[in-house]
């Protein structure tokens, strides 16, 4: 993951409340849902991508290695790597960047 140092950039290779973020270690989480499997792994949730401590005001990119997860599969996809690259304006609420995923396209959005 890379954050995009004050506005600048950060690589990393969804509302909550504040309170519940001042508990919650895990500021930015994501998961990848395979639409043509149904699942990535036990349940394809990626966490601790970034400390809250690291997590401020900044913009990110999540890369996701498609390519290695198809190839392990024995089956081709479109898309070797899919970026995010998203904003974080107020850090002390959690982010949740899922993506839901196929050989052949994908989409992302803010989750919770």
């Amino acid at each position: 993951m890379q954050s995009e140092e004050s506005k600048g950039n950060n690589t990393l290779g969804s509302n909550s409340s504040t309170a519940s973020m001042a508990s919650n270690s895990n500021p930015l989480t994501s998961h990848v849902l395979d639409t043509a499997v149904g699942l990535t792994n036990a349940d394809g949730r990626v966490g601790n991508l970034i400390s809250s401590e690291e997590f401020t005001p900044s913009r990110f990119k999540l890369t996701f290695d498609t390519l290695a997860y198809y190839e392990s599969r024995g089956e081709r996809t479109f898309y070797p790597y899919i970026d995010v690259v998203f904003e974080i304006e107020r850090p002390e609420e959690h982010y949740h960047v899922p993506i839901l995923l196929s050989a052949f396209g994908y989409s992302t959005y803010r989750g919770s």
